[in-house]
């Protein structure tokens, strides 16, 4: 409210300008008075400083408003998106995804921030300045009568093309923005491959994709500009000739026909700003379609807790279960899933890449829901437990630990936000990290690098095991962790690992023969079903699929 009427005073008071010229040219010059002419400059330096204050505080005003809307719609943006179930992820490109954070965000904050206050601003002048205009002659205002519904319809038709051209402008941007993303995150692979020069050329065919729509939508603007331009200058020269002549006439004074022209001025100054702002926003509102988009389309997760049920054992049970991805959802990759895992149990999935076991575990996460069949987790149903009990009480330890930029002590605290120093350290401990650790100067506090780039594959390992530790869930998935790691870490690890397991209720996927033996019974998963379960000795005896693997070395030892 205090913005809007410092808007209208600011503008108001611009609108007496031209009053202050009429004055002058036919009272104050006609009469030769200079101390009339001495009170009008001081009278316009009052209205100076008075607008100057006005538009001070209208511009802080409507900044700071403009700037708590883009907060929160950026804040509502990011929840949209982190809501959103696994599938959404498996379907959107990460680039694609910062770029609506960064840059469709930052078009509407341009928007609501300093495009909105001057296109208030303008268009207030120019209302006011066209209502003054018709009060003050009605002949020449006949002219502008003409050429404002002319300009109208340019301006709609040219707001329409644009907002679908800014779509598609965002949306090479995000496009290339997914490209970068891509190759700065994988460089490693970008620099062992010597793929630097394609990815140099795949990142620039992009930005030249985005350019040249950009450069299209330049051109539209381009000639909306000009032709404004022109007709708002040919307005003017018309009123200048028809003015001049109803002066001569004696049906105006030329006090009145100064103000009128100082009018106009001003009418086609705030109309051509107007329709330079009329460019921006129609750039924002296709960034806003897309963001809103985002946001509205955004439901919750397949998986939304129905119910506060709380884990206390961590008994599992799949019953009956097929999936396919929702990406692919013609392909089902896993049928007829039926096993459970007792308290403290150990289980293994064996099997050959793409076989389901990375799949069971996700399901068992509740990454995605089964398309046929229950889980459940002691006797209750997985999709009736609420999300904050399920992820409480579920532990993942993952070939490529995701490690976040931050200290150790960052990413030990992801399993428990209020584990003390003394917590970490113990939990480092226990997962044979303490060692290694202790001997950075920093200790707990030591900078792991984006994605932990700064530590070793066994030391993120041990990390990510610390993490589990504190976490202490009455579940743990053990997703290959020791498959990518030298004999040494490995070692080191598969010894953190089982000081892990004990009393947990375990669901492990290995390649690794030395962490199946040690397993209570082993699942041999094979084209998304279970082929064999029973102990290593039992299935080695049955001389069947998983005993070719073993004579195949597919298992390792």
């Amino acid at each position: 409210m205090v913005a809007t009427i410092s808007l209208m005073v600011a503008s108001g008071i611009v609108l007496l300008y031209p009053q202050a010229a009429r004055i002058v040219v036919d009272d104050v010059l006609s009469d030769g008075a200079e101390f009339d002419l001495t009170m009008v400059g001081l009278a316009l330096l009052g209205l100076f400083l008075v607008q100057s204050f006005f538009v001070g505080l209208r511009h802080y005003l409507f900044s700071v408003v403009g700037d708590r809307v883009v907060a929160d719609l950026r804040k509502d943006l990011y929840r949209a998106i982190i809501d959103r179930e696994i599938a959404f992820f498996d379907a959107s490109r990460t680039g694609e995804l910062t770029s609506r954070l960064a840059s469709d965000t930052q078009l509407v904050q341009n928007a609501v921030t300093n495009n909105l206050s001057m296109a208030l601003r303008y268009g207030v002048q120019a209302v006011g300045g066209l209502i003054i205009l018709f009060v003050t002659s009605i002949q020449l205002s006949l002219i502008m009568a003409v050429v404002l519904p002319v300009v109208l319809v340019i301006a709609i038709g040219y707001g329409r093309k644009v907002r679908r051209l800014s779509r598609s402008v965002q949306d090479a941007i995000a496009e290339s923005t997914s490209v970068a993303e891509e190759s700065i995150g994988g460089i490693r692979t970008v620099r062992s491959f010597g793929r630097e020069a394609r990815e140099k050329i795949r990142y620039g065919e992009s930005v030249e994709h985005s350019f040249e729509l950009a450069k299209h939508r330049a051109l539209l603007g381009g000639l909306f500009s000009g032709g404004v331009s022109f007709l708002a200058y040919a307005t003017i020269a018309i009123i200048l000739w028809y003015g001049g002549t109803l002066v001569l006439d004696g049906v105006m004074s030329g006090g009145e026909l100064t103000a009128y022209i100082l009018y106009v001025l001003f009418v086609a100054f705030s109309l051509g700003v107007l329709s330079g702002l009329w460019t921006d926003f129609a750039k924002a509102v296709g960034a806003a379609e897309r963001v809103f988009g985002l946001i509205d389309d955004a439901r919750p997760s397949e998986t939304a807790s129905i119910s506060n049920t709380f884990i206390d054992a961590g008994e599992v049970r799949f019953h009956s279960v097929d999936f396919a991805y929702p990406t692919r959802s013609e392909l089902t990759v896993l049928r007829d899933i039926s096993f459970s895992i007792d308290v403290g149990e150990q289980v293994a999935l064996v099997g050959a890449s793409g076989a389901g076991k990375s799949t069971i575990a996700a399901l068992l996460s509740r990454f995605y829901a089964p398309k046929r069949g229950e889980i459940y987790i002691d006797g209750t149903s997985l999709a009736t437990i609420g999300d904050d009990e399920l992820r409480r009480q579920i532990g993942l330890v993952a070939q490529e630990p995701m490690l976040f930029t931050g200290s150790i002590a960052d990413n030990v605290r992801i399993g428990d936000e209020n584990a003390t120093v003394e917590d970490i350290i113990e939990a480092l401990r226990s997962a044979n990290a303490w060692e290694f650790v202790d001997q950075f100067g920093d200790g707990v506090d030591t900078l792991v690098g984006e994605r932990g780039v700064q530590l070793s594959g066994g030391q993120k390992q041990r990390v990510a095991i610390a993490r589990a530790i504190v976490k202490d869930p009455a579940i743990l998935i053990l997703d290959e962790a020791t498959s990518a790691l030298d004999v040494e870490s490995e070692s080191l690890v598969q010894e953190a690992l089982e000081l892990l397991m004990e009393g947990r209720t375990t669901l492990i996927i290995a390649h690794r023969l030395s962490t199946v033996i040690g397993a209570d019974r082993v699942l041999v998963v094979d084209d998304g079903r279970i082929v064999e379960r029973g102990s290593h000795r039992q299935l080695l005896e049955k001389d069947g699929h998983y005993a070719r693997m073993v004579e195949m070395q597919l298992l390792q030892s």
